[in-house]
C-alpha cells in the first residue's frame, strides 16, 4: 500500500515524504523495527507505522516540514518521538513537485528568465494582462502563459505557493506591479523580487505604503531585483535574479542590489 500510494503521488506530482527507520537501539526502543516505514502527505492521514503512535505523530509532523522545504534528511528521536535523543534514526526522503516561478510581466527580460529558471528545474508561469504580449509564441519554454491581472491570478493560485517558490515582478508599471506585490505578500512565497531602478522602486515603495502595506511585509521585497554582479544583458540579469533566489533559499549572504546604494549598471 505504501509503495503504490507513493508511486501514484510521484506520477501526479503530488508531494509525499517516505520515512524509513535506518538505525534503532533495540534495548531502548523495542517496539520500533529497522526498516519500518511511514508515508506522509499533506492533507492525508499517514500510511504505515514506525511502531509507536507518539513517534509516528512527531515524525509525521517533522516530515511535513522537510517536505514543504523540499529537503531530504536524517533525523533522530527517542522511543516515543522525544527531541534531542538518538535511540532512533529515520531517513526522510522528500518527493516534492518542482518549485514554481511566477513571472509577472511579458517584457524583454522575461524570456531570458524563463530559460534560466527552466535549467534550474522550475515550473515557470508567465502572467500578463495584455494578450498581445502574453503569448506562447513569445515564451515557448514557459510551462504556462496566462492572460490575467496579477492580483486576480494570485487570488486563485497564491495559496499553493510556499517557501520553495518565487515571484518576480518585471512590469515597471504601477498599475501592474503594485497589485502584484500586494497580492504576493499575502502568500507564503519564499522569494519576491521586483525589477526597476532605485528611483522607480522608491516610488513603488511609497505606492505600497499608500496601499496599506506595513514595514515588515515590505522587507520581503527584493528590489532592485537580483545580485550585484554587474549584469547588463537580459541573460546576465536572469542569472543574477536566479542566483539571488538560490541565496535567499539557502540562507547564504550575497551582494544583493537591494542592499547597496550605488548604480545598478556599471
Amino acid at each position: 500500500m505504501i509503495y503504490e500510494t507513493l508511486r501514484d503521488a510521484i506520477r501526479d506530482q503530488s508531494p509525499a515524504a517516505l520515512v524509513t527507520v535506518v538505525a534503532v537501539e533495540r534495548d531502548l526502543a523495542p517496539s520500533t523495527s529497522l526498516g519500518a516505514k511511514l508515508l506522509v502527505r499533506p492533507g492525508h492521514d499517514p500510511i504505515g507505522s514506525l511502531g509507536d503512535a507518539d513517534l509516528d505523530r512527531v515524525v509525521a509532523r517533522d516530515a511535513l516540514g522537510e517536505l514543504e522545504s523540499g529537503l531530504t534528511a536524517t533525523r533522530h528521536y527517542g522511543p516515543h518521538g522525544e527531541a534531542r535523543q538518538d535511540e532512533i534514526s529515520v531517513f526522510v526522503e522528500s518527493f516534492a513537485p518542482p518549485p514554481r516561478l511566477v513571472i509577472f510581466g511579458a517584457v524583454d527580460f522575461t524570456a531570458a528568465l524563463v530559460r534560466v529558471a527552466k535549467v534550474l528545474g522550475y515550473h515557470v508561469t508567465v502572467c500578463d494582462a495584455r494578450p498581445v504580449f502574453a503569448t506562447k509564441t513569445r515564451f515557448p519554454q514557459a510551462d504556462e502563459v496566462v492572460v490575467d491581472w496579477p492580483n486576480r491570478f494570485l487570488a486563485a493560485t497564491g495559496a499553493d505557493l510556499g517557501p520553495r517558490d518565487a515571484v518576480c515582478v518585471l512590469t515597471h508599471d504601477p498599475k501592474f506591479d503594485v497589485p502584484a506585490i500586494v497580492a504576493a505578500l499575502d502568500t507564503r512565497v519564499g522569494y519576491l523580487g521586483a525589477m526597476g531602478s532605485r528611483r522607480t522602486h522608491a516610488d513603488r515603495m511609497q505606492r505600497l505604503v499608500d496601499a496599506g502595506v506595513e514595514d515588515a511585509p515590505l522587507a520581503r521585497v527584493m528590489a532592485p531585483i537580483g545580485l550585484d554582479i554587474g549584469a547588463r544583458t537580459p541573460e546576465e540579469t536572469a542569472i543574477s535574479i536566479c542566483a539571488e533566489i538560490i541565496a535567499l533559499r539557502t540562507g547564504r549572504k550575497a551582494p544583493s542590489l537591494r542592499d547597496n546604494d550605488g548604480p545598478i549598471h556599471a
